[in-house]
């Protein structure tokens, strides 16, 4: 069998094309090299994360692994410039090879932050599969997403399939490009029941998607209804993620267009979620 992650994500993606992984497709196949609690040492200095990393790839593309080297999961300037200084060519080429048939999670991170310095359209399915192994790979992913064409569109098929920290981040990413054809999801479905995470992009989606716009029309659907009340509990009930309702302009204006089209249900009784949302 195929042991590289990618495949593994592949495999784990068919079983539910359009659900996350379950537990964000842990176990890898490289659990044994990587136990939960095992970590590299990280630099003393924050400054130097990465440069290790950075040198390897100055010395030769084709370095047989990274592994026990300090890899970071997010954009490192000194990874990105290293390759930049590279050949465009070797770098796409060593890029895809470790995030297609690396074996250990160290190695494949270091190929999506190759990839992520690039804008190659042709890979963008290729970063969408291994970003389903959200909780390690989506801020890459998200990362490198966001540079190609077409980026808002795969940053939500990702979105979708998405929990935890990598929805955070892919949802974070879509925002800060500019809400279009994403915007009625965001509106309705950013937020999943019981997800005590969505304090860190409540505000953001808020905002970037113009809730207030949406929430304030006569005809809001039971959907947008629904994902405002849970919207307005991130913003409320987890403090110190992002900012609070407090912080969002027009929140009494959109709390209370909320309350409003709750009362008008024919029961509008809190559901189990709180702020009266019936999902």
């Amino acid at each position: 069998m195929d042991r590289s992650l990618y495949a593994h994500a592949l495999r784990s993606h068919r079983l539910d094309a359009d659900a996350p992984l379950p537990r964000d497709g842990y176990p890898f196949p490289d659990q044994d090299a990587h136990p939960r609690l095992w970590v590299t040492p990280r630099p003393a200095d924050p400054r130097l994360e990465g440069v290790d990393v950075a040198a390897a790839l100055d010395r030769h593309l084709a370095e047989k692994s990274f592994h026990g080297l300090n890899v970071p999961r997010y954009r490192n300037d000194h990874i990105a410039a290293a390759a930049l200084r590279g050949d465009r060519e070797l770098v796409r080429a060593a890029g895809r090879r470790l995030v297609r048939h690396g074996t250990d999670r160290c190695d494949v991170t270091v190929g999506l932050a190759l990839l992520a310095a690039d804008d190659a359209a042709e890979d963008v399915p290729l970063i969408q599969t291994i970003g389903l192994l959200s909780d390690h790979f989506g801020g890459l992913a998200a990362e490198a997403l966001s540079r190609r064409p077409g980026a808002e569109r795969s940053l939500l098929w990702l979105a979708q399939r998405s929990a935890g920290w990598g929805r955070v981040h892919v949802i974070d990413a879509i925002c800060r490009l500019g809400v279009g054809e994403s915007r009625d999801w965001l509106l309705r479905h950013a937020c999943q029941k019981g997800d005590y995470l969505a304090g860190h992009y409540a505000y953001r989606v808020a905002t970037a998607a113009h809730l207030h716009e949406a929430i304030t029309r006569d005809d809001a659907d039971d959907a947008l209804v629904d994902h405002t009340g849970r919207l307005l509990r991130a913003m409320t009930e987890l403090p110190g993620m992002g900012p609070a309702l407090a912080d969002y302009p027009p929140g009494a204006a959109v709390m209370e267009a909320w309350a409003g089209h709750v009362a008008r249900r024919p029961s509008h009784a809190a559901g189990p979620d709180g702020l009266g949302s019936r999902s």
